[in-house]
């Protein structure tokens, strides 16, 4: 994958003040993409947007606010001329047993997970078939095929939505040369750092799986990674979900 061959190319990527969105971010801008950065954190996003440089642009949003959505994506819009690219990584998570997770907790993962990332996809889909085409990436989770689902059910409900959306979306906008893929990141992001923290002996055994016998990391593994998916050599490439774990989930 050389530098520039996303030159032109516009970039929405949600959860890019931190972690895998700003390893995202970075990678996408460094093949040429310009990005805008969506977040509840308007400071962090700024501080990546000037890392990326080539224009990148940083915009305050509650992914769970359908009408946010909408507003953000047609500012890009204004700001750049269009979206080839669009990556759904924030999310809020609910972690527990069935009994422990509340309603809201729920209702919250699946408004800032599956809801929000059909939400995307359907305010970007025109502007994809507009330009010709387009790629999407959106983010699930090896829990969704964890050997043993107690305490992650909720989760990998919800991340498992996030497939299917994309399986459909993948079948129904092929024609119009829009990829959709999804992504199962392993990732030494602050989210999976405060799990490790507090699940020490959970964590430690869950890492004796991975293959590799690492986490990934944010910009060079999985950022890395996305932006070659983006790019021409992939363009064959759709309605697939990609472990970037170190070979630990059996998503067959």
């Amino acid at each position: 994958m050389s530098d520039g061959e996303l030159k032109g190319q516009v970039a929405i990527v949600t959860g890019g003040g931190q972690g895998v969105g700003r390893g995202i971010a970075l990678s996408l801008a460094r093949r040429g993409a310009t990005v805008a950065l969506g977040g509840r954190t308007l400071d962090k996003l700024e501080a990546v947007a000037a890392e990326c440089g080539n224009g990148a642009r940083a915009f305050a949003i509650d992914i769970k606010d359908g009408a946010a959505i909408e507003d953000m994506v047609a500012k890009v819009v204004d700001a750049f001329g269009g979206v080839d690219i669009l990556v759904n990584n924030a999310q809020e998570v609910p972690l527990g047993t069935l009994l422990d997770v509340t309603d809201e907790q729920f209702q919250a993962g699946f408004d800032s997970g599956p809801l929000a990332t059909m939400r995307f996809m359907k305010a970007c889909q025109p502007l994809m078939a507009k330009r010709g085409g387009g790629v999407i990436i959106n983010l699930t989770s090896s829990a969704t095929v964890r050997w043993d689902m107690a305490g992650y059910g909720t989760y990998a409900a919800i991340k498992q939505g996030i497939r299917s959306l994309s399986r459909a979306a993948a079948a129904e906008w092929g024609p119009d040369g829009i990829r959709v893929l999804t992504i199962a990141p392993h990732a030494d992001s602050p989210a999976l750092k405060g799990w490790i923290e507090s699940r020490p002996e959970e964590a430690a055994a869950f890492f004796k799986t991975i293959p590799l016998r690492r986490i990934g990391r944010c910009e060079e593994d999985i950022g890395e990674a996305v932006a070659a998916l983006c790019g021409p050599s992939f363009r064959y490439l759709t309605g697939a979900t990609i472990p970037l774990d170190g070979g630990q989930a059996n998503f067959d």
